[in-house]
């Protein structure tokens, strides 16, 4: 498989502006980029596919670049439904810097900033060498403009695909940078950007997107209880990113294997065959999550992972160390209950249990844990005392359920 037949066969291309594409991915040697807007100070794995294509690009011998949008992001791009809040510059600054040296690092990228070429240009110029190349009717054409005309959209919102436009025009000329590569949500401005270049300079520019990556719903995917799952370790931890991703649907794991790994079509069909054969092995969960993990975080932090993992099925929490305990809880639900309580009483008001009849029932039966340690008796106090750390006491109820009890 070339290049490009193996992008296809991922499921990575969605949108395609020329069939010169194909010949430029397989057969030259490009300059492209891909931008983000700093609304945060972390990628989440929802930018991980997007950012995993430039991986692949790059590997196969084109120059990526990332654009971290210092002025669009001051700007806001529009969403389908309502304008986004302004975040303050200073707050931009702070996720530039997080960003860059984030993408540097796990992406190996050359990082630029929209706001280092946008910052000089006065309004006037603004509009004459730019807006004047904008057609009304095609602006208010393109989809993400035309779904919000009926709620409204504002001037500030709308110009937004001038100044992405603007971007392409501007890495086309200072980097011979004449390929741009985004989600498809970004096709509108993808387009207007390769307009504006045919209409300053009289030559071609390309663009591709990908689909976005979704949950079987049709929900985008990347939250876990409605926490977004970063890859900043500090705000999302390898242990926790590969509980999300060993959880994934099997509707959905193959085709998280083709867009969020590296591994090869025959590699990919085995465990799709495994899958078929012994669903409950997981053997497709277990490798997506795996190499996901590795790739951002190294095989020490994928070790680690899998060792919490296997401690808290088979074995006893007061095996893993500190870290590895603060890890796990984040991944757990949490309750904060009244100080100094028995056993039979928190888990009513933690509801991990619906009655007292029910939570002694389970605590006789040896269901409950506590800490680690096995509790039969419904009146054991529970108090942060004996607390495993911070206060915080940790319960499980059978094999595979832990709650954190705050007091």
């Amino acid at each position: 498989m070339n290049l490009y037949e193996e992008l296809e066969w991922r499921g990575l291309i969605k949108d395609c502006s020329s069939p010169k594409i194909k010949d430029l991915l397989n057969n030259e040697k490009i300059t492209f980029y891909i931008g983000t807007d700093p609304t945060g100070d972390s990628l989440h794995i929802g930018h991980y596919s997007s950012f995993l294509i430039s991986k692949r690009l790059k590997k196969a011998g084109h120059n990526p670049i990332l654009l971290v949008g210092g002025a669009t992001g001051l700007i806001g791009d529009p969403k389908p439904t309502a304008e986004r809040a302004m975040i303050s510059k200073e707050e931009v600054a702070h996720n530039i810097e997080k960003l860059t040296k984030q993408a540097s690092e796990v992406f190996g990228f050359e990082v630029v900033n929209n706001f280092d070429w946008c910052k000089d240009i006065n309004f006037i110029d603004f509009l004459r060498d730019y807006g004047k190349h904008f057609n009304i009717n095609y602006m208010l054409n393109k989809d993400i403009v035309s779904r919000r005309l009926d709620e409204g959209i504002t001037y500030t919102e709308f110009s937004y695909m001038i100044i992405q436009a603007l971007d392409f025009l501007h890495l086309y000329e200072s980097r011979d940078c004449i390929m741009q590569v985004a989600g498809q949500d970004q096709w509108g401005n993808m387009t207007a950007g390769i307009e504006l270049i045919r209409k300053k300079l009289g030559k071609e520019a390309y663009a591709f997107t990908m689909p976005l990556v979704t949950k079987a719903d049709g929900t985008k995917f990347g939250k876990s209880e409605g926490k977004a799952i970063w890859l900043d370790r500090d705000k999302t931890s390898p242990y926790e990113m590969y509980q999300f991703l060993v959880n994934s649907e099997d509707s959905k794991v193959i085709d998280y294997l083709k867009t969020l790994t590296f591994l090869s079509k025959e590699e990919i069909e085995a465990l799709e065959e495994k899958m078929k054969s012994e669903p409950h092995k997981r053997e497709a969960q277990k490798a997506l999550a795996a190499e996901v993990v590795r790739d951002l975080h190294g095989e020490e932090e994928l070790q680690k992972a899998l060792r919490i993992t296997e401690v808290l099925f088979r074995g006893n929490i007061t095996d893993l160390n500190e870290d590895e305990i603060k890890d796990a809880l984040s991944t757990f639900e949490s309750s904060a209950v009244a100080e100094a309580q028995t056993l039979c009483d928190v888990l009513v008001e933690a509801k991990i249990a619906s009655s007292k009849r029910e939570a002694r029932e389970w605590i006789s039966q040896g269901s409950i844990q506590v800490n680690g340690e096995k509790v039969k008796d419904p009146q054991a106090i529970i108090s942060k005392e004996a607390a495993l750390f911070d206060n915080k006491t940790v319960i499980k109820r059978g094999k595979r359920n832990y709650y954190v009890i705050a007091q």
